[in-house]
């Protein structure tokens, strides 16, 4: 078994069950606008590639070139900020994961395409005492997943190579993000996309709940 130092986790999907959040956000845009509305089920679809892509990929193609694009991406920005934290929480296990992680001296970090400013917020919100090593969102001037850049600059912060840290997420970008970074993937299940995405994205692990991360980990004498 390879002994890796450090776990990248993706957020929506991975971390938090946020569809509920974003889709009724997105809905109140698309209801504004006399479209029709999709459902949760079909947002699990959509989310993974930055809010304005989540958008755009409500629209009906021959809509998407009739509206103020920009207007709409202001709305739904607006309209996201009141709503982001009304049921949006941990999925079960994963506090507990986080926790027994911590405890036992694994190096944790986030890397979302969620806008940078949600993200550190929803982690200061459920994770409050948890000292990640980085947060990060999508930011201005940075490439967003699959790109690499913010999950190498994660590598570089820990001081870790990335054959040493695992990638953990829930969809087809975080698996390309992983690899582009050279790291090993975790496929979690319990997401948005479900097994047979993650198979499809060849992941090195998939697992079922958040227990089963723990077995990955060379832990002697575990604590917590």
């Amino acid at each position: 078994m390879k002994k890796y130092h450090g776990v990248i986790f993706d957020l929506d999907g991975t971390l938090l069950n946020t569809i509920n959040d974003l889709g009724s956000s997105v809905n109140d845009v698309l209801k504004y606008y006399g479209l029709p509305e999709h459902t949760i089920e079909e947002y699990k679809m959509m989310v993974g590639n930055g809010m304005r892509r989540l958008l755009l990929s409500s629209l009906p193609p021959e809509q998407a070139e009739q509206i103020d694009m920009e207007q709409a991406f202001d709305m739904f920005q607006k309209i996201y900020a009141e709503k982001y934290m009304e049921s949006t929480e941990p999925y079960e296990g994963i506090p507990e994961l986080v926790e027994w992680l911590y405890h036992n001296g694994i190096k944790m970090a986030v890397n979302s395409n969620k806008r940078d400013n949600y993200t550190k917020s929803l982690i200061d919100k459920y994770f409050t005492h948890i000292p990640f090593v980085q947060v990060l969102g999508e930011r201005p001037g940075i490439p967003r997943k699959p790109d690499p850049s913010a999950a190498l600059e994660i590598a570089a912060e820990m001081g870790e190579a990335p054959e040493k840290i695992l990638y953990i997420g829930d969809s087809e970008v975080d698996m390309e993000t992983g690899k582009n970074a050279g790291m090993d993937i975790i496929g979690v299940v319990w997401g948005f996309r479900g097994r047979e995405g993650l198979d499809a994205d060849k992941a090195d692990y998939i697992v079922e709940s958040p227990e089963d991360i723990r077995s990955l980990f060379e832990v002697k004498g575990a604590k917590y």
